[in-house]
């Protein structure tokens, strides 16, 4: 199961996210370095301990590596999220707790979201009821969710394929069982 990233894993892992591109540990110091200052030795272990995890995967470069994230920052906030909800003694009482919590925002990305995997949910290709009472279907509920998840419309979140296999949101990937 996942762990959280401390601070400046997570500050590493966000550009890795950002940039969605293979990055040295070069180009993260001078990033970061506009930020705080920070030794290149620093960085390097970062990204080497990340690889250790399975959050990132490194090809040879000449003399450099250069990483690749494995997953997607959404697919390693829903593992978080499942993470802690499974070690709730009450889960209805959590996510009740959860959703009192959330903004007004967070909300409608909620019901975006669930008006896109409910289709999956119920295993079926029918039409939704709400189109079959004859409301129209909501327009970019999709790419709402996509934008809210950070992944493509209609693609499963997870991330390339990397060299360990799994999700770090269904707990077989990166920190699964750490």
């Amino acid at each position: 199961m996942p762990r959280p990233l401390g601070d400046l894993e997570d500050a590493v892992m966000t550009r890795v996210w950002q940039w969605n591109r293979p990055v040295t540990v070069r180009e993260v110091l001078e990033d970061l370095q506009q930020e705080r200052s920070i030794a290149y030795t620093t960085v390097m272990t970062v990204m080497d301990n990340l690889h250790q995890k399975g959050w990132v995967r490194r090809e040879v470069d000449g003399r450099a590596y250069r990483y690749t994230a494995v997953s997607t920052r959404a697919a390693y906030s829903a593992a978080l999220m499942n993470e802690a909800w499974s070690r709730s003694d009450n889960p209805a009482a959590a996510l009740v707790a959860f959703f009192g919590m959330m903004s007004a925002e967070q909300r409608e990305a909620l019901q975006d979201a669930m008006r896109v995997v409910q289709p999956k949910l119920s295993g079926s290709a029918e039409t939704p009821p709400a189109e079959q009472a004859g409301e129209q279907p909501i327009e970019g509920a999709a790419e709402r969710a996509g934008a809210v998840t950070g992944e493509p419309a209609g693609e499963e979140a997870g991330g390339p394929a990397g060299d360990r296999a799994g999700d770090p949101a269904d707990g077989t990937g990166p920190g699964a069982g750490r």
